[in-house]
């Protein structure tokens, strides 16, 4: 899934960072890019956009005051150089809250929360399973099946994922998000890097995830949703 972005900032300097990192992220599209709050809202009369990332303190209108005024709110990051209008992006309902300069890896902590409120909004409580057993996986120019309850995790390794099995693991061209896709709800991203099939887990913590011997990290950002399905 392809997520839409629109950035709002009166500093070219940060709408540019702020474009520099979304395009190491292949999930995420850039709409627009606004120097005002009143160029973003003729953007969000015409397009749909999925995330904001929208600066504080800008002439004539505060991003605060623009996104209270919106009927329809999309999901917002807020950026800024001053620590004192947090509370009150927070009582907004933000995803995050970023203080400038930002750096990328406080930038992704932030899309990483945005991408779990995502997972959790998208999948109803009662939703059934797929009905699908199976996917087919390119691997050594052939397609290859693979029955997903003999997927133990997903791990990510860079442009590829390794689907780990109990007797063997597959290596195929692919980002984590697109074969995510793929899975049906018994799997849980748990961290940017892995994905847990719930099924055989042996135990976890609110820190870890361990199947068999093997112990798979949960992400920071990713706490809240995995232990609330783990709970489940």
């Amino acid at each position: 899934m392809t997520y839409k972005c629109l950035i709002v900032d009166d500093e070219e300097l940060a709408r540019g960072l702020i474009q520099t990192h979304l395009s190491q992220l292949d999930d995420f599209e850039i709409v627009a890019s606004c120097a005002s709050a009143i160029d973003a809202s003729k953007i969000l009369q015409e397009e749909h956009i999925d995330l904001l990332f929208l600066d504080i303190e800008m002439p004539v209108l505060k991003g605060t005051d623009f996104f209270k005024h919106l009927v329809h709110k999309p999901k917002v990051i807020f950026t800024t150089a001053y620590r004192d209008y947090a509370i009150e992006g927070f009582e907004l309902n933000a995803v995050d809250y970023i203080l400038k300069p930002i750096t990328f890896q406080r930038f992704f902590n932030a899309v990483e929360k945005f991408r779990a409120l995502q997972r959790g909004s998208m999948v109803p409580a009662t939703a059934p399973k797929n009905k699908e057993t199976y996917i087919y996986i390119r691997k050594d120019r052939k397609q290859v099946k693979v029955y997903l309850d003999t997927i133990l995790y997903v791990e990510s390794l860079k442009d590829y994922v390794k689907i780990h099995l109990a007797e063997e693991k597959h290596l195929t061209k692919s980002s984590i998000s697109a074969f995510e896709e793929k899975l049906d709800l018994r799997f849980v991203r748990i961290h940017r890097s892995y994905i847990i099939n719930k099924d055989k887990i042996t135990a976890y913590t609110k820190n870890d995830v361990e199947i068999g011997k093997i112990e798979i990290p949960i992400g920071e950002s990713y706490k809240d949703i995995t232990l609330s399905k783990l709970n489940h």
